[in-house]
């Protein structure tokens, strides 16, 4: 794989979602948070602070959910059914060079809309004069960042061997099983049945711990400890080796496809 074409793709790649219009999600973001910041105080006005912060961070998530799924499992069926996919491949580009060019060129973009948003939300936070950990707002904003490049890895994987209409919804149900894989394999304890408990420990080898890479309880609900360094590391290397392995899967079902 050569590192400098695979870098000039990807930037071709932001670029070509930039120009899809896809930034107006921003202005989009703005104006949810704006709604939700003169409709809160009327139903609630003790627990505003915290309920604004949820509503700020799980919506961050939700965009950046929609956009890297519905995104990402076009990447390569939009190339596939224009048919450029033959003028690339017949070019001095590897398979491998494209599906990485990719992944980096919407991680670029999911990475850019995470830090506006982020921007946005801090100068509401700021204008609304509530309190937060600043560091912990941070953390959690990187670690949704790590998610949704874990859940892009899994839309351009899905997109690759499948319509862009499957990919989505599996990717969809991906993102709240991997939510859920402790929860199931407690239910598999739980069940006392070894059929199910094997079950539920596949699921949960297969399947995507995304609840190791959610820290918005952490910052919503004021623990000003930072969680364990090693722990963070340990969490965030796991989101990037489990991206670098779909990946991996993504090229070795690419090699093979004939177009």
């Amino acid at each position: 794989m050569n590192v400098m074409r695979t870098v000039v793709m990807a930037k071709n790649v932001f670029q070509e979602v930039i120009r899809d219009r896809i930034l107006y999600i921003i202005g989009f973001y703005a104006i949810i948070l704006g709604i939700a910041f003169r409709a809160i105080p009327e139903f609630t006005v003790t627990a505003f602070d915290k309920i604004f912060l949820d509503f700020g961070l799980a919506t961050m998530n939700v965009v950046g959910l929609i956009v890297a799924i519905f995104i990402g499992t076009g990447l390569v069926n939009k190339e596939i059914e224009k048919r450029t996919i033959l003028v690339l491949i017949a070019k001095p580009i590897s398979r491998s060079e494209f599906i990485a060019s990719k992944y980096l060129g919407l991680s670029a973009v999911i990475g850019v809309l995470i830090t506006a948003m982020t921007i946005i939300y801090l100068g509401f936070l700021q204008l609304g004069q509530v309190s937060y950990p600043v560091t912990s707002i941070f953390l959690a904003t990187l670690f949704i960042f790590f998610q949704l490049c874990l859940i892009t890895a899994v839309a351009i994987t899905l997109g690759v061997f499948t319509s862009s209409l499957i990919a989505t919804a599996l990717t969809f149900a991906v993102y709240l099983m991997g939510n859920v894989t402790q929860d199931l394999v407690a239910l598999g304890k739980l069940s006392q049945n070894p059929g199910m408990e094997r079950i539920t420990q596949s699921l949960y080898l297969i399947l995507p711990d995304l609840s190791r890479l959610d820290l918005k309880n952490d910052a919503v609900y004021g623990l000003q400890a930072l969680p364990d360094p090693i722990t963070l590391v340990t969490n965030a290397g796991y989101g990037l080796l489990y991206s670098f392995m779909l990946l991996a899967i993504a090229i070795l079902i690419f090699l093979r496809r004939e177009f």
